[in-house]
């Protein structure tokens, strides 16, 4: 079997735990999924099976959607729900509204500046960074570009509880983006210390809640032996790159994984998705040395 599950990943299990289960329920080890989501998140998670795990690149790097809480009144050292208190100040309520927030948060749409959080996996000088906190260890943290496609306040989620506020709201971001820095930045444009309380990954490209299955649908589509029924093609998870039309002449070279003619409308910038008659044969970029000429990144034997 090759395609792409869109998996609805459940609270307390890793992106590499559902990796394992989703090995078991299909017999394959050809099993990867598409960006990883922390334990406490749950969303939208693409598993690519046999063949698919070949695009997994492509469809990690893609926009993702998210729902997020925000509480205003504490920040804490993961920059989320689960990390010590680091910092506080009460809220005053007058000075929250919601047109306040729907004002802040159009502060962040576009390119923005993010500090990597200090509890990530992303290495300095060889070491990742949660390593650093761990050991208390100073670090200089990497300052990264990343962009907002969309952010919007959800309406009439704004509460106060005691010294604090909470609110929601639903963003589209580009790969690497961290949501609770994100969480954290709006709240001190806001004035206040914050922190990411609650997210939810409600899409991954063209990937959205509607599509997505349970482990336990999973298993039970094993058992009734319809398990093809979850898999979605190889395409779809490459909708976000152009297309190329071959004709029927250079199939066999496309599967062959012989390099082509650079056609005259091709962005030299891009890679295209490489099919025939609605079937996807292989992923091409421009030659990196040989001008004029297109070579293949990916060649899906499934197309065979």
């Amino acid at each position: 079997m090759n395609g792409i599950v869109p998996l609805w990943k459940p609270v307390g299990m890793t992106s590499h735990d559902c990796v394992v289960r989703l090995r078991r329920i299909f017999a394959t080890k050809k099993v990867g999924h598409t960006g990883t989501l922390d334990p406490e998140v749950q969303g939208v998670l693409p598993i690519c099976i046999g063949e698919a795990t070949k695009i997994v690149p492509y469809l990690t790097d893609t926009s993702k959607t998210y729902l997020a809480e925000v509480t205003l009144g504490y920040a804490t050292d993961t920059e989320d729900q689960t990390g010590k208190v680091i910092e506080q100040t009460p809220v005053n309520k007058g000075a929250i509204t919601e047109t306040v927030i729907e004002r802040v948060l159009l502060n962040f749409l576009g390119q923005i500046e993010q500090v990597t959080p200090l509890y990530s996996a992303v290495k300095v000088n060889g070491k990742r960074l949660y390593q650093y906190a761990r050991e208390n260890q100073p670090v200089e943290r990497p300052i990264r570009q990343v962009r907002v496609d969309d952010i919007t306040y959800i309406e009439h989620s704004l509460s106060f509880k005691s010294d604090r506020a909470v609110f929601q709201f639903q963003a589209t971001v580009s790969k690497g983006t961290y949501i609770r820095t994100l969480s954290v930045d709006i709240g001190k444009a806001l004035g206040y210390p914050a922190h990411m309380s609650q997210l939810i990954r409600t899409g991954t490209a063209d990937f959205t809640k509607k599509q997505t299955y349970t482990l336990e649908q999973l298993e039970q589509l094993k058992d009734s032996a319809r398990l093809t029924e979850c898999l979605y093609p190889i395409q779809s998870g490459l909708s976000h790159l152009p297309v190329y039309q071959v004709n029927e002449k250079l199939v066999s070279r496309v599967l062959n994984g012989q390099k082509l003619s650079q056609p005259d409308d091709w962005n030299s910038d891009r890679a295209y998705r490489v099919e025939h008659k609605g079937k996807l044969l292989a992923i091409y970029q421009s030659h990196p040395t040989k001008a004029g000429e297109i070579k293949p990144l990916r060649v899906f034997n499934s197309e065979r």
